[in-house]
């Protein structure tokens, strides 16, 4: 293992508020990035009140998912936050933004005016439906993504609303990840060209993305896919059946050959046969009663039974767990899943640890989300140079 990270030396500044941004920013931190988390004065990020609170006064979500980052406060609506800003940026890499788009343009804060501060600036910018386009002025939250992306019209069952698939946060993650993805690829693009680039993401287009063959089925054969409840289009039996202790069981048979295993481990071979369900066309042909028949197997065992007959067969499968049985299992242990980081304001909070796993630079956790301005004094007089009088006046008159 080498003694450096992968993002080592990169600095990173956090304008964003309320978890695509910002998860965007968390990611870069944990590789080794520098991140400075920018917050308004006294208000500070909506992630701190959202979620369940605890005694420091700040969330579970901010404590988490702001970890790694130095915490400052700075009004960029005022001539010297902005002014600030800019000192800020003339020496980052990485700016991470997702107001509706012309907030900062309105500030006098757009890329063309920092990447004349820093043309080797990059600047990641996350907005409901990002900088272009008829509903570009439209706020947008996770819940917008994902109905608007088309994964919301999948979730649920055929007869009955669509539902949340999910969490309402998964276009938020979804375009964090895409986020620090552009700004990797920004990153390398700027070693050959020298200079910087906007990384822009609407929060629907990364749920768009994953929808498989959703697009193209539709404009080859006008395929409008519609919701299956926990079953799979295109493959059969392929979905979530219920077990005799109460608990239910993920089971997935993606050709003929497991589903061949699949009937061998329920005692039933002839299930398999050729003038019955052996071929993929025949399951999706007879696919309730398929579904029925696997279901009707399932209810009869535990679901640890099922498990181990499943695997003995080398049928894929697996638990339909939840959070509980998450915190029990010996390969969410072993792979050190859930990490346990002591934090001085609430003592020892388990997070879920760090993707991806890097053998050679791996990422860290080295604090939880802080107290807002925190880093103030770090910042603005360690790396800046402000004085105590100027602190003093910006604190006064609001700035920071």
């Amino acid at each position: 293992m080498i003694d450096v990270q992968a993002l080592q030396g990169c600095k990173v500044l956090d304008v964003s508020t309320f978890l695509a941004g910002p998860f965007c920013a968390t990611q870069l931190g944990e590789f080794g990035a520098d991140v400075i988390k920018i917050e308004l004065p006294v208000v500070g990020d909506a992630t701190r009140r959202f979620g369940t609170m605890t005694e420091c006064g700040d969330s579970l979500p901010w404590l988490s998912e702001s970890r790694n980052k130095r915490c400052i406060t700075l009004d960029l609506r005022k001539p010297d936050g902005a002014a600030l800003l800019k000192r800020l940026v003339a020496e980052s890499d990485v700016m991470v933004e997702n107001f509706q788009p012309g907030t900062l343009e309105k500030w006098g804060l757009g890329y063309d005016v920092l990447s004349a501060v820093n043309p080797r600036l990059i600047m990641v910018r996350i907005s409901g439906y990002g900088q272009t386009g008829p509903y570009k002025d439209r706020p947008g939250f996770g819940r917008i993504g994902n109905a608007f992306g088309g994964l919301s019209f999948l979730a649920g069952y055929p007869d009955r609303a669509p539902v949340t698939p999910g969490s309402a946060t998964i276009p938020d993650y979804m375009a964090g990840l895409y986020g620090a993805l552009g700004t990797l690829l920004a990153l390398q693009a700027r070693e050959k060209t020298g200079r910087g680039q906007v990384v822009d993401i609407g929060l629907y287009e990364p749920i768009f993305r994953i929808l498989d063959e959703l697009a193209p089925a539709f404009a080859y054969k006008g395929t409008v896919r519609q919701r299956m409840g926990p079953g799979t289009v295109n493959v059969v039996p392929h979905s979530h059946y219920p077990t005799k202790d109460g608990r239910w069981i993920a089971i997935a048979c993606t050709n003929d050959k497991i589903f061949s295993r699949l009937a061998e481990a329920m005692g039933r071979p002839e299930l398999a046969d050729a003038d019955r369900w052996g071929t993929l066309a025949a399951r999706e042909r007879d696919r309730a009663v398929v579904d029925e028949t696997v279901g009707a197997w399932t209810a009869t065992l535990d679901r640890a039974e099922l498990m181990f007959r499943c695997e003995t067969s080398q049928v894929p499968c697996g638990p339909v767990y939840s959070i509980e049985e998450i915190f029990e299992d010996p390969q969410y242990a072993a792979r050190g899943n859930i990490l346990r980081v002591p934090d001085s304001r609430v003592g020892e909070l388990a997070v879920p640890n760090l993707v991806p796993r890097l053998t050679e630079t791996p990422g860290k956790v080295n604090w939880l989300g802080m107290e807002l301005g925190a880093h103030n004094s770090e910042i603005y007089q360690g790396r800046l140079g402000l004085s105590d009088a100027e602190i003093e006046r910006l604190q006064a008159e609001g700035v920071i």
